[in-house]
């Protein structure tokens, strides 16, 4: 099974510019608090909720910068994918119930954004696809890894993780900001982006997107910044 050497795809978090931007892994706890239902129906729910209204698209955060977690860096960027073998990884370090049941909803070859997260320039810098549907976490399991959960058991895990392979880097890079100014725009005109989770949802690692946000950001590659 290909895997990073380092991966967190748990840390989330609103994104924010320079130093002050840095923050630790923290997914919404209430959540968790309040997830009781067994691995099945949560299945079963997650896919309900990303049902075609969503579409199959998806948007990934990762952290670029190095990050010591528990003495363990963090950081996986995009560039750290495409050097994996086959440029493929798996998404491990997942530790939200909603972005855990978002993982467990997708289908193969379903295209995610690659999202640079928690550093100086947050943004899309490329695409990727899944390659692989849910499986178990192994970092769940590791007492030595930064997302070890010691109430999680082999024989019923908490935390899953799909796995992704590299497709293509963006012909540019479409920033946070960019994407915030045309997602308050499209709040006052009824555009693609009015509903975009990365604004109404930001703690989430893994969100979903419509067809219509998909299409469109992949339609700003095309334009020039002003």
């Amino acid at each position: 099974m290909p895997r990073p050497r380092k991966r967190l795809a748990g840390a989330a978090g609103p994104d924010k510019k320079g130093p002050s931007g840095k923050h630790s892994k923290t997914e919404n706890s209430d959540e968790a608090s309040a997830e009781v239902v067994n691995s099945r129906s949560q299945k079963t729910s997650a896919s309900k909720n990303c049902g075609k209204n969503l579409s199959n698209y998806w948007l990934m955060k990762s952290e670029p910068e190095s990050r010591l977690e528990k003495g363990v860096d963090v950081k996986f960027s995009i560039e750290d994918l495409k050097a994996q073998p086959k440029q493929t990884a798996c998404w491990d370090g997942v530790r939200n119930y909603q972005a855990r049941n978002f993982l467990r909803a997708m289908k193969l070859e379903e295209e995610a954004f690659f999202y640079h997260s928690n550093c100086k320039e947050p943004g899309i810098v490329g695409l990727m696809k899944i390659v692989k549907e849910a499986y178990p976490d192994h970092t769940q399991f590791e007492k030595e890894n930064p997302h070890y959960d010691p109430s999680s058991k082999e024989d019923n895990p908490k935390w899953s993780m799909v796995d992704v392979q590299f497709v293509r880097m963006m012909k540019r890079f479409i920033s946070l900001a960019e994407l915030k100014t045309y997602y308050q725009a499209h709040k006052a005109t009824g555009g693609p982006l009015k509903n975009m989770a990365l604004f109404t949802r930001q703690r989430l690692s893994v969100q979903p997107l419509t067809q219509e946000e998909f299409d469109f950001i992949l339609s700003l590659e095309e334009k020039e910044l002003s």
